[in-house]
């Protein structure tokens, strides 16, 4: 092949690769401006009743958003979703950190996706008070079930809502059941006084705890311990076997000091270990026998229309609040307060009732 051959072809080559990346760069231009493309509330709609996985996703960034100009379409979006919404069941898990609740969760949904049932895992990450941020990483610690077709994972940021759950977590739920989810996992950020949030917003609440690291005396006190519908002891493998018999026994004796609850279910305590997958299935039949009494007793439907009221009153505290911090007067008097109050001049009480006294007379 002579000189003049060989730079021909070099330049056949060269023009060719310029092709197939031109082709490349103009697909991902396509792809870019398809997906700022805003679809209609009903075509939205209509893709996530279909259970298009990218649709779910883009409707519960809608809801999230905190943009004033989403706020319409979203509520839209949910009043729209309440006639198409499917029979599903909520669970909430909570437990301390390094309690395991990320790889029980993908044990479970695993699982249960072996039943045939589609598992959404609405999972919430804590909030930076200083940077605002949160690490998300959910996706990442449940890389199984992320590739299971018939399992959607979506990490939300806590924001400042208390409970250790997302402000729309709520609305989620709803945009979930419109996509034919059977089973809705709630991973809150952890325990604390505000759990009473998870537990307004599921059917089952499910507390994990772990052995051997005074969670036996602890987790005696009120309050979480009485509202979790079940108790499972998590890492129970290895050299723990034994001590997590022995936490079951402990909380089995407790829970025998506390009042029957409204539904007449009497909480169980169980054992297993998510890493060696054994157990999941025991946790599974005890959460479907506490659903079973509950329907029978007529107190699964009179605990979802109660949580119904909780979150109407919610929703109208956070829309006030939301009103009175946004408007331009109150948020000028506010610093005036405050050097106020730092100056020594006036009591956050005095105050406060000023701010309020003042948002009054404007509205």
């Amino acid at each position: 092949m002579n000189r003049k051959t060989t730079n021909k072809t070099a330049l056949q080559e060269k023009a060719g690769v310029s092709k197939q990346e031109a082709t490349s760069q103009q697909a991902i231009s396509n792809l870019k401006k398809k997906r700022q493309e805003q679809p209609s509330i009903d075509d939205l709609l209509e893709e996530i009743i279909a259970g298009n996985t990218a649709a779910l996703s883009r409707g519960i960034t809608l809801i999230e958003s905190q943009n004033s100009a989403h706020k319409d379409k979203a509520n839209k979006l949910i009043q729209n979703c309440l006639e198409h919404r499917k029979p599903s069941i909520r669970i909430g898990i909570t437990g301390v950190p390094g309690v395991g609740k990320s790889t029980f969760i993908e044990a479970l949904g695993t699982y249960l996706t072996g039943l045939g049932k589609k598992v959404a895992v609405l999972a919430v990450d804590p909030t930076s008070r200083l940077s605002k941020g949160s690490i998300l990483g959910d996706k990442t610690r449940m890389e199984t079930l992320v590739k299971n077709p018939n399992a959607f994972i979506r990490p939300s940021a806590a924001g400042e809502a208390l409970g250790g759950v997302a402000r729309h977590t709520r609305e989620t739920i709803t945009l979930c059941e419109t996509a034919g989810y059977d089973v809705i996992l709630i991973e809150t950020v952890g325990v604390g006084q505000s759990e009473t949030l998870v537990h307004s917003m599921v059917d089952f609440f499910l507390l994990l705890k772990l052995s051997g690291a005074g969670d036996e005396l602890q987790g005696i006190k009120r309050g979480i311990i009485e509202m979790a519908d079940a108790i499972i002891i998590n890492k129970a493998d290895g050299n723990n076997r034994t001590a997590a018999k022995l936490a079951k026994a402990a909380f089995n004796r407790a829970l025998h000091f506390y009042p029957v609850k409204a539904s007449g279910w009497m909480p169980k305590v169980e054992v297993c270990s998510a890493i060696e997958n054994k157990g999941i299935d025991v946790a599974w039949k005890l959460i479907t026998a506490y659903i079973t009494h509950t329907k029978e007793g007529g107190y699964f439907s009179k605990k979802r229309q109660d949580q119904n009221n909780f979150w109407l009153l919610q929703s109208i505290e956070d829309q006030l609040k939301d009103q009175f911090f946004q408007d331009e007067t109150i948020a000028k008097e506010l610093k005036t307060q405050m050097a106020l109050i730092t100056a020594n001049k006036r009591s956050p009480f005095v105050a406060a009732e000023y701010l309020l006294n003042l948002y009054k007379s404007r509205v």
